[in-house]
């Protein structure tokens, strides 16, 4: 059984969308109380997310996006980004805790501490591009990882895999045309953000899907387009990022996936990684807004990442 780390921080819960937004931080303390009445917590590595730097945070975004959200920051104010990502008081220091546990977890699983990490963290990240906010996010959070490990480890070939309903276009937009680099994504077509049927560049394998599509599309998507696409690449650590609203209950997508289809998937990419990157993974919490659902598809999810099925 590999070691998986817990990476989470209080400063997650603070930050506050608003009364009635899908995106809230009940998400977290459902995760968290479920994994603890499972007893699946116990196996985990549990470690406080640090604050991302400004540096680690400018390999992904630019300079002027970070100053503008000091200065917001700063100021005290309560704003909109865009229609559905709120800025508050608490909001900034949420946002580098969520990039700076991704940054934590590369650090661990290359290190050795950890064979794999999940972190349990809000606001999500990868509808993020380069200079705004989008989607309920802030900074991109697995862009922060990957650029941490290329830029700060050395390592040559990192792989993203998304499995979020909803394409990470912010992922995307930050990733493509690096030669280090291959993202692998999986997503209902026709929904937001309504981009990601165009690959922007060679190194995106993105596979969109149908709605109503459940386990035979995640099948088909894995076999034909990932499982090559990875297998060549040879990732020497793999990244997911993990959201979680593909499931027939949310009320975000329309797709049919249950817990069992997240944990197939899971079993995937750990084979993939140990095949090529001693089976180092770090995982984070994109979407998934059933609290009930979301808590048991993490758990299948972690239990698969900490070899425990």
């Amino acid at each position: 059984m590999g070691t998986c780390a817990w990476i989470t921080h209080p400063d997650c819960l603070a930050h506050d969308n608003g009364d009635d937004h899908p995106e809230c931080a009940g998400r977290i303390d459902a995760i968290s109380d479920h994994l603890i009445s499972t007893g699946l917590m116990q196996l985990l590595l549990p470690r406080d997310a640090p604050l991302a730097t400004d540096e680690q945070l400018a390999r992904a975004h630019t300079m002027s996006y970070l100053r503008d959200l000091e200065a917001l920051s700063n100021a005290g104010q309560r704003t909109h980004l865009d229609p559905d990502t709120v800025f508050g008081p608490a909001t900034l220091a949420a946002a580098k805790r969520a990039a700076g546990a991704a940054v934590h977890a590369t650090d661990l699983v290359l290190s050795g501490v950890a064979q794999r990490a999940f972190c349990a963290v809000r606001p999500p990240g990868h509808h993020a591009p380069r200079g705004a906010a989008m989607g309920f996010c802030i900074f991109n959070n697995v862009a922060v990882g990957i650029r941490h490990a290329l830029e700060a480890h050395g390592l040559e070939r990192v792989a993203l895999a998304d499995f979020d309903a909803h394409h990470g276009n912010g992922s995307e937009e930050i990733l493509a045309g690096d030669a280090r680099v291959l993202m692998v994504s999986t997503f209902e077509r026709g929904i937001y953000p309504f981009v990601g049927e165009t690959p922007l560049a060679s190194n995106m394998a993105n596979v969109p899907l149908e709605r109503g599509s459940g386990r035979d599309a995640l099948e088909d998507a894995f076999e034909y387009v990932w499982k090559p696409r990875l297998e060549e690449f040879r990732p020497q650590l793999l990244v997911v990022s993990a959201g979680f609203d593909a499931h027939r209950a949310d009320e975000m997508s329309n797709l049919r996936w249950v817990e069992e289809d997240f944990a197939w998937i899971t079993r995937r990419l750990v084979e993939v990684a140990a095949r090529h990157g001693e089976g180092r993974i770090v995982s984070c919490l994109e979407g998934g807004y059933h609290p009930f659902h979301l808590a048991r598809s993490v758990a299948a999810h972690v239990r698969e990442l900490a070899g425990a099925a």
